[in-house]
């Protein structure tokens, strides 16, 4: 996995300015849908319909159809363990859950999703007081496939990054691009990682500093999640945590899938 970057004193800044609350109104946002079709080809709008999937408190049973409704339930969704919990999860937007890639690579699941939820938590390291901002977020997205569409999103993810070096951010950045395989997670899986320049809060560049992000993207039967792991306001994530974010979230997915 990537190497952290600590970027100690942007941290101590940001501590300073305790943006928790600014984050916590973003975060109250209501849970991305996803639509249901059978062909399981690459949806060329690249947006999710809009009304197929919530997120439900309770866990749903429901068969992945075309014509059954799938609820994905919160359960289904990673849990911090307490000790690295610092902001409640929230439901977000599929769209706005997805990074960025070339292509639009990670995509809004394809023709056959046929649900699709999104939830963002904000965790810290161990230790850290209660007076310290989150150290990063974890934007979590949940799609649920008909037929072969789940094996199919990680079929296309890697004929992507195949081709996909790097790309460049609305701001102009060149956002670096490498991919590995993640052997034990699930049945298939993918790590992304994203390194690109740093940039401080006001926006402006961090000579000789880079930050790092990451894209776990791993299918269980017939439903793929991604983890995407970022530094809180623009710094880097903890890529020693990841592995954990990935384990807990496969179990939550499996058991609701059992």
């Amino acid at each position: 996995m990537s190497q952290h970057v600590p970027q100690e004193a942007g941290r101590a800044r940001l501590v300073r300015r305790a943006l928790v609350l600014p984050l916590l109104g973003a975060l109250a946002v209501a849970a991305g849908c996803g639509g249901a079709d059978t062909t399981g080809e690459p949806d060329p709008a690249a947006t999710p319909p809009p009304s197929a999937s919530s997120v439900a408190t309770e866990p749903a049973t429901a068969t992945p159809t075309a014509d059954a409704t799938v609820v994905i339930p919160k359960s289904a969704f990673l849990e911090l363990p307490a000790e690295l919990r610092k902001l409640p999860a929230r439901t977000m937007p599929v769209a706005d859950a997805l990074p960025e890639l070339c292509d639009d690579g990670f995509g809004t699941g394809g023709r056959s999703v046929t649900a699709s939820a999104a939830m963002m938590s904000g965790y810290r390291q161990p230790g850290d007081p209660p007076s310290n901002v989150p150290y990063g977020t974890i934007a979590q997205t949940i799609f649920t496939f008909s037929g072969d569409g789940a094996a199919d999103y990680l079929r296309r993810l890697r004929a992507t990054l195949a081709d996909c070096a790097s790309f460049t951010i609305d701001n102009g950045d060149t956002v670096k691009v490498r991919s590995e395989a993640l052997p034990d997670a699930g049945d298939e899986g993918l790590l992304v990682v994203q390194v690109r320049p740093a940039r401080n809060l006001p926006g402006d560049l961090v000579e000789g500093e880079t930050t790092t992000t990451q894209v776990a993207v791993v299918r269980v039967a017939d439903a793929v999640t991604l983890l995407h792991d970022e530094g809180w306001e623009g710094t880097s994530g903890d890529p020693a945590l990841v592995d954990d974010f990935v384990r807990a979230a496969v179990d939550a997915l499996d058991t609701w899938q059992r």
